[in-house]
């Protein structure tokens, strides 16, 4: 009996699933992504990006290209300890906090740092930026008399009015359309429609008078 009622639920369940249209499963998941989404954004806490820029600058000693080199180089070098360990003073936040917080990128065509620093405050961004820009500029400067090549400060990071990260209405779209995806996938693995479950025509019977005519010929 058990068997039974249990197959005949799982027999409602598909045949409610197969009775559902097709866009049915697609909107559940764009409303439901979009939903998800928009309450990510709100709930995230916003994030503040600011960034300084360092230019490496060639003494009489040495060139442009060798400017260049150095550039790339101190751009790997500017979330080490021995930077960030200095820069921590200035910064007003621990050194874990800078390694967290601060990116570094260089150009392949311009001898030029820019140090990143992301953070729930924008102040403290801005902060944290210059901070290791210029512990990044002492660190060059205590170098400069073997490598020929100092850093100095091209742009100070300064406070952000907004919030890099992404607002509610983008964290929404972009849940809507995975929701949408998602949707669209489910269309694949949906359960197809039995034989059993296609309506079944009656056979044709032909109508009295067709029926007496036929018997008249007889």
């Amino acid at each position: 009996m058990t068997d039974n009622h249990t197959r005949h639920h799982r027999s409602s369940r598909l045949s409610r699933a197969r009775a559902l249209p097709s866009w049915a499963l697609v909107a559940a998941g764009v409303l439901a992504g979009g939903l998800l989404g928009s309450g990510y954004g709100v709930l995230k806490t916003p994030e503040y990006t600011a960034t300084s820029y360092v230019i490496a600058v060639p003494t009489e000693r040495s060139d442009t290209a060798t400017a260049l080199g150095f550039a790339q180089a101190y751009g790997r070098v500017a979330t080490q300890l021995a930077v960030i360990g200095d820069a921590q003073v200035e910064a007003g936040v621990p050194a874990r906090t800078l390694r967290d917080s601060v990116r570094t990128s260089t150009s392949p065509d311009a001898p030029m740092v820019a140090v990143s620093a992301v953070s729930g405050r924008p102040s403290q961004a801005a902060d944290m930026a210059n901070a290791v820009a210029h512990a990044l500029i002492r660190h060059a400067d205590t170098d400069k008399a073997g490598t020929h090549v100092g850093l100095l400060q091209f742009s100070r990071a300064v406070t952000p009015a907004e919030p890099g990260s992404a607002s509610a209405g983008v964290t929404g779209l972009v849940g809507a359309s995975a929701g949408g995806l998602l949707g669209a996938l489910a269309l694949l693995v949906r359960p197809g429609r039995r034989p059993e479950d296609e309506t079944v025509r009656p056979a044709s019977v032909p109508g009295p008078a067709v029926a007496a005519d036929a018997h008249g010929k007889l």
